[in-house]
């Protein structure tokens, strides 16, 4: 065989691997099939089978008593609690996501590693520590919570304490979406808008903002997510009174202490159905920009 019968095709580099070979070890083999084979089995058992479980269990007596929960006064205001607690903690995170993820990536400054810390420490404190936390801080006994008393707020054993809570617990999930991801999108895009004139805001918001829209909206379904399944800080703070602090979990609980299963499983179901549909959206938007990268 002379050279002329070699193309680029066939010169390998030193040490590569032969054309089948490299294809066959893209293939998980017996040991990757026994990991997959082990992982679906833990991921089945641990999750599949208990969610399976809720939703027979919230379906068993037919779905006419699915329904008939959400027309149940007390449920329908444990709903709407929790819907306001998610869109005015995602309202709060979002806003302070979106300039803690300005400044962390695009600057440089004095404690810029502390500030950090302290946007990740909620992922480590129980959220029973952040709700004694928030009723030791503005409860009615304490000095900021008599004060806010005298015009008019309530933090304790209210709504806003309910807020302030899951607040605390869910305060990473936006800000850290967009830290990552401006930080690996660089400056080049924003220094050259300011040498073309544009002022900061006009940058953050017509060359940033537009860029990382997508983190952002995995940022806030996340939030959302967390959000409305809170339940340990806001045990704490809430009080638990019905129809007035009862949030949809809370709400859970005591349906179920009470032996009402139809409606305990029903409102169970309905919430896990919510958070398993964001997870989804945010793992397909995730997939959707990693292949869109990828290709380009």
């Amino acid at each position: 065989m002379s050279v002329a019968d070699f193309d680029a095709t066939t010169i390998a580099m030193p040490g590569a691997p032969p054309e089948h070979v490299a294809d066959g070890a893209r293939g998980p083999g017996l040991v990757g099939w026994i990991a997959i084979a082990v992982a679906a089995l833990v991921v089945g058992g641990l999750i599949g089978i208990p969610l399976v479980s809720v939703f027979a269990e919230a379906f068993q007596s037919g779905l006419g008593p699915f329904a008939a929960t959400f027309a149940e006064p007390y449920a329908q205001s444990a709903i709407r609690l929790t819907l306001l607690v998610a869109v005015c903690t995602i309202a709060f995170n979002a806003f302070f996501g979106i300039l803690a993820g300005w400044t962390i990536s695009k600057y440089e400054f004095p404690g810029k590693t502390i500030l950090l810390a302290i946007i990740d420490l909620p992922l480590t404190v129980s959220p029973v520590v952040a709700g004694l936390a928030i009723l030791m801080t503005a409860g009615a006994h304490t000095p900021l919570g008599s004060w806010l008393q005298t015009v008019g707020i309530k933090v304790a054993f209210a709504p806003p304490g309910i807020i302030a809570a899951t607040i605390f617990v869910t305060f990473p999930y936006i800000a850290r979406e967009l830290i990552a991801f401006m930080q690996e999108q660089g400056r080049d895009q924003e220094e050259s808008s300011l040498v073309l004139g544009a002022t900061v805001w006009q940058t953050l918001w017509r060359v940033t903002l537009p860029g990382a829209r997508l983190a952002l909206f995995n940022g806030v379904i996340l939030c959302g997510a967390r959000a409305i399944g809170e339940f340990g800080a806001v045990s704490v703070i809430s009080g638990r009174v019905r129809g007035y602090t009862e949030t949809v979990p809370l709400h859970i609980e005591a349906l179920y202490n009470e032996s009402s299963f139809v409606g305990a499983f029903a409102l169970a179901a309905a919430l896990a159905f919510t958070t398993i549909a964001f997870t989804l959206i945010v793992n397909a938007n995730r997939k959707s920009e990693h292949d869109r990268t990828a290709a380009s």
